[in-house]
Order: C-alpha cells, then structure tokens, then sequence
C-alpha cells in the first residue's frame, strides 16, 4: 500500500511525494499467467529456480504474461561532490571527467558488457564540472535543484525500454551513499563505509570522520528521506531516485547496480516500502555495507562476484542472465506442445 502524502505545501518535493503516492502496482493476472506456464513446460517443477521467478516478475511488471527483453537499456549517471576533496578516495574528482570521455569513446568496462548482451547504454553527465557543496558543511542541494534532479533522472526511460538498468559514475560517491544510509538507517558510520575503489587505511578513516561529520551536521533534520538525499546525496543519486520512480509509472522493470545505486533507491524505499517492488538487484558488490542495504531492502542480487567497478557493470551483467530467464520461459515448449508426458 502506498504511503499517504503529506498535506500539500506548495514545495518542489510535493510533487515528487505525489508519484510516489500514486505508484501503480505490478499486474498479478499476468504474473499469475506466466507461473501457470512455467508449471507446464517441459522441465521438473522447479528446476529452473531463480530463472522463473525472473520471467514471472517481469511478465507481472511488463503486463504481459509472456514478457520481453528486446530493448535493454543501460543508464550511467555521472556526478562530482565537494567531498571528494577530502581524500576520500585515492583518485582524483578529475577522473570522474576522464571517464566520461572513456565511456564515450566505448573503452570501458560497460561499454564491453553492454555490447556482450546488446544492451543500449546511455551516460547523462550532471553537471561534472561543477562539484555539489561539502556534505560536512552544507546541503548537497536546495529543495528546488534536487527536485529538479529527480525529474531529469525520470528522462532515462524515454525511447522505449523494456528493462531499465542502473549505474553511476562519480569519485567519492561511495561517501556519499554512505552518508545517505547513516542518515536512513542510523547506527554508526562504520557500519556504512567501505572500501569504495580501493581506499587504504588512512582513506577509510577520512570517509569515515566525513559521513560521521555529515550526519552530524544534519542531527534532527533527517526524519524525511529526501531530506536525506537534498541534504547528504549527490546529482547522480537523485537522478537514480528519479529514473526508479518514472521507470514504476511506465510499468518497465528496474535493475540496480552497487552500492550508491542502491543508497539512492533506499531513499525511494524509505518513503514507502513498496516503491522498489518493481527492481531487481543485479549483484552484490564488494563493498562491505552493499549486502547488508540488499537485505534491509530485501533484494535478492542476482549475480555476486566480488565486483566494485560501479558504472552499471554488474546490473548490465546481470542482463544475460534475465536474458536467459525470458528466453526459457517463452521459448521453451509445453509438455503437450513437445508430446512429452507429464508427470
């Protein structure tokens, strides 16, 4: 059931609070339809595990009881943050540019696993060259600007999708992830903070003394969770909370990258605990908090290989194996197409 929203106020969020509220739910008729398929083709019950609840979610998410995947697209969201500059990660916000150019110029990792299973990939770069404010010493955004935020993120489903899948690109985002879910979910900022792309000892301890000064910063004003993200979040963050919720209106599934992908969604959860119903966690990454959100969120990831590359690599990944679930489940033959007897 969908959160009742607040008393209108006239504010940016309003209108973001109203698609939340307003969320259509998956279609059972379809999804119910496609189990009864699967209890027929010709394999034991079962025996396909994961693969069918894919297909069956899918079908109850696309509407259709015999679902596709024709037009995978890969979205990498690209931002800066203020909080990079105290050496959170060992690289450079520079690099966050320098990557841009990589993907464009199709050399990255993503490129290489997009073009393995025929998967679009679009890269949308929100304002890199401008670095959102020091979440230790001020909001990452004003109400207005992460509004905004939200609803350009909401552009990723145009051109006609069938699977929606998420990634992000962005030197210390792990930071500010972590930042989001200590703001959520309390406890302490140890519990939040990893590794990221590779940090030492000497870098943990400063994204750990930053998320800690973050949240402290913000004490009392954490209660709604886009204040959470406007306050603790970053560009790319928001523009993922933005093309989750759109991609829900247009009935396409979702799959998640990592860690900040999935800090981003959790803001979405927060608010109402149905709102990722419609998502797939496409893998559980290596840094160490990813797992613990997945089950707080209860995503089962698809794929675990120790990967923590982010740029959607392991939700693009992941693509091959929905791939394959959709394939078996309306490409397979009933028993009483292939005339084999049915136990």
């Amino acid at each position: 059931m969908s959160a009742s929203p607040p008393a209108a106020t006239g504010l940016p969020f309003d209108d973001i609070r109203a698609l939340v509220a307003s969320m259509p739910g998956p279609d059972e008729a379809a999804r119910a339809a496609a189990w009864e398929r699967q209890a027929h083709l010709v394999k034991p019950p079962g025996a396909l595990g994961r693969l069918e609840e894919i297909a069956a979610h899918l079908a109850a998410w696309q509407g259709k009881a015999m679902p596709q995947v024709l037009r995978p697209m890969v979205v990498v969201f690209a931002g800066t943050h203020g909080v990079a500059e105290r050496g959170v990660s060992p690289y450079p916000s520079a690099v966050t540019r320098q990557m841009m150019d990589t993907f464009t110029a199709g050399k990255a990792a993503v490129n290489q696993i997009c073009a393995t299973f025929e998967a679009g990939l679009r890269v949308f770069e929100l304002a890199v060259d401008h670095p959102t404010p020091d979440i230790v010493e001020a909001p990452a955004f004003d109400e207005r600007t992460c509004a905004g935020t939200i609803a350009f993120g909401m552009q990723a489903i145009s051109g006609g999708a069938d699977l929606l899948c998420l990634g992000e690109m962005g030197i210390g985002n792990t930071t500010v992830a972590a930042a989001v879910c200590h703001g959520l979910y309390g406890g302490t900022a140890e519990d939040w903070v990893g590794a990221g792309t590779g940090a030492d000892e000497a870098v943990m301890a400063r994204k750990i003394a930053a998320v800690r000064a973050a949240v402290a910063l913000n004490e009392g004003q954490l209660a709604d969770p886009l204040e959470v993200l406007r306050r603790l979040g970053g560009r790319e963050l928001a523009a993922i909370a933005g093309a989750i919720l759109a991609a829900r209106h247009e009935k396409v599934p979702v799959v998640l990258d990592g860690y900040v992908v999935t800090a981003a969604a959790a803001v979405l959860h927060a608010m109402d605990p149905s709102a990722l119903d419609h998502c797939l966690a496409g893998h559980v990454s290596a840094e160490k908090a990813h797992r613990a959100l997945l089950e707080r969120l209860r995503l089962r990831p698809i794929l675990d290989l120790g990967m923590r590359l982010g740029e959607g690599s392991g939700a693009a990944l992941a693509v091959g194996v929905i791939k394959a679930a959709v394939a078996c489940h309306t490409g397979m033959a009933t028993f009483a197409e292939a005339g084999v007897s049915e136990g």
